[in-house]
């Protein structure tokens, strides 16, 4: 079995993806794929196993890509179209890409002053879009697909319809059944803060079909999903790509940027049944529809949540505003997805839920053996949906996948009802609105600024209990204004880092606790934070 036959089995005639307020059938998605195969990705010769970027937005372009790539035996390797330039590269650097797949305006970006030395395909297909308001087809866009193929040039110029036509004259392209073989490889930071490449099958994206996705949604055909995490992501890939695809429901794509005022028109518009998102949004959705316009969540029937720990006020306020529960869960790149979550009529706020069917999950401690019980330990998952590895990271791979366990970095504990809940991380790496933060990078961006001697960032959580960075900064003299030092060091911040990576709060002090070998103790330092929570509660 490949994707394409998994999700081409249904209903040729129902809607697949709604996009740009058009619906495509899967009739239509299945002519489209076959088509991205045949006059793209196969015109420039991808073969097994090579690689395959995807620098693409949220699209149906994205989804045609993704299914003939893992289809035909090459490799998928989406990237977050939000990285910086730098670890943009990096990927395409660490996976040694055949060709890139990229919309126009990323690409220019991408290959703007890009260093010497670093590894670019020989082969880009690019994506150029414009408005065009005389088409009556699925999709207002009228695009450009232009190939560059080493010193040849190639390039097409079509309508959705011209699309169309050309796709249903093809025959099928060969597709393989290669369920264990690797099909796609998703970044993450991890707890080094370097980008990762997991390594996954389209037996994965199977696996969490049928877990999670069968045990918490229990889609029918008549759902619609809708995330305001990306197709990059792992999370966003089964919310808005495997889940609703594999079961005959309908995706529901967004370019824009979700912003409240983005995602408040798609509920209003688009009515979805099972909206995604992490806790930031959530807060930042209650904040939209008690200060500026009310939401309209009528539609939906569940709402799901992960990337952080989901604080118990926001999902009770969520749940209470709108009579929708928040199902809070934990997954990780490495297993794809939620191996853990809340259920409809079995949700424990301020917890990750249970283990799901399929998965095992235990607690060690420092020592490497097995916590007391009710006592916080290091997190162990075991499943089918885990990652092969790491994409050329051998000693990485070797830390994190032990005998068939995935170390998970965070801290948890469970407790006698079998909820569990999140304790922090066993590493120094947070996550700041779903999204890894490296301390030792905020720290160089801070350490650049002339009167900060030392630097150390931990993670922390804001007066709504959602996670953040705090800066704990020593000055090179008694005598700075820390206010002013303060705002100097938040200009710098703001310039060099995106948002969910700059510290929130900054706490100058005169020195910072380090170890005989000259190491940083930040857990000393998030033990003063939790130590000046208590106090102040």
């Amino acid at each position: 079995m490949n994707l394409f036959d998994a999700i081409f089995q249904h209903r040729p005639q129902s809607p697949a993806i709604i996009y740009d307020g058009f619906e495509t059938t899967y009739d239509d998605l299945r002519q489209h794929t076959l088509h991205m195969t045949t006059f793209n990705l196969a015109l420039v010769g991808i073969e097994h196993g090579d690689r395959v970027v995807l620098l693409l937005y949220d699209s149906p372009e994205f989804v045609e890509a993704f299914i003939a790539l893992c289809s035909m035996g090459a490799i998928a390797v989406p990237i977050n179209t939000a990285l910086s330039l730098s670890d943009q590269r990096a990927i395409i650097h660490n996976c040694g890409a055949r060709l890139i797949l990229a919309e126009k305006d990323l690409l220019d970006l991408l290959l703007t002053d890009a260093p010497e030395g670093l590894h670019f395909p020989e082969d880009i297909i690019e994506i150029t879009r414009s408005s065009s308001s005389s088409s009556d087809d699925f999709s207002e866009d009228h695009f450009t697909m232009t190939a560059f193929t080493g010193m040849r040039f190639r390039s097409s110029d079509m309508r959705m319809e011209d699309y169309r036509k050309r796709a249903e004259a093809n025959s099928t392209p060969s597709f393989v059944d290669n369920e264990s073989g690797t099909a796609f490889i998703l970044y993450t930071s991890g707890s080094t803060g370097e980008p990762k490449g997991a390594m996954h099958s389209q037996a994965d994206m199977f696996y969490t079909n049928a877990t999670f996705c069968r045990e918490v949604l229990q889609l029918t055909a008549n759902d619609r999903l809708f995330s305001s995490s990306r197709l990059p992501f792992a999370y966003g890939l089964g919310n808005s790509f495997s889940f609703p695809l594999l079961n005959g429901a309908t995706s529901v794509l967004c370019r824009e940027k979700p912003t409240a005022e983005v995602i408040s028109r798609v509920l209003k518009d688009v009515r979805p049944t099972i909206f995604f998102a992490v806790p930031v949004v959530y807060n930042l959705l209650l904040e939209y529809h008690h200060e500026k316009h009310p939401l309209d969540c009528s539609s939906l029937r569940m709402c799901v949540s992960a990337g952080e720990a989901l604080p118990a006020h926001l999902g009770e306020r969520w749940e209470k505003t709108f009579g929708v529960p928040v199902l809070d869960g934990i997954g990780s790149t490495e297993m794809l997805h939620m191996f853990m979550s809340n259920k409809l009529n079995d949700v424990c706020y301020g917890s990750s839920g249970k283990v799901l069917s399929g998965y095992e999950a235990r607690l060690l401690d420092e020592h490497g053996e097995p916590s007391a019980k009710g006592a916080e330990g290091n997190l162990w998952i075991k499943g089918s949906s885990a990652a092969s590895g790491y994409w050329e990271r051998t000693e990485e791979t070797a830390r994190t996948f032990v005998d068939g366990w995935v170390r998970t970095g965070d801290l948890y504990r469970c407790d006698d009802r079998g909820y569990w809940f999140h304790m922090g991380r066993s590493d120094d790496c947070f996550k700041s609105s779903g999204q890894w933060v490296s301390p030792v990078e905020v720290e160089g961006v801070l350490l650049r600024h002339e009167k900060v001697a030392r630097a150390a960032v931990v993670e922390d959580f804001d007066e709504r209990s959602l996670a953040c960075g705090c800066a704990f900064v020593v000055s090179r003299s008694a005598q700075s204004d820390p206010a002013l030092l303060e705002a100097e060091l938040r200009e710098l911040a703001t310039s060099a880092l995106p948002k969910f990576k700059q510290p929130r709060k900054y706490i100058f002090v005169e020195e910072l606790p380090y170890t005989a070998t000259g190491k940083i103790q930040r857990f000393k330092l998030r033990q003063s934070l939790r130590e000046t929570r208590s106090v102040s509660t």
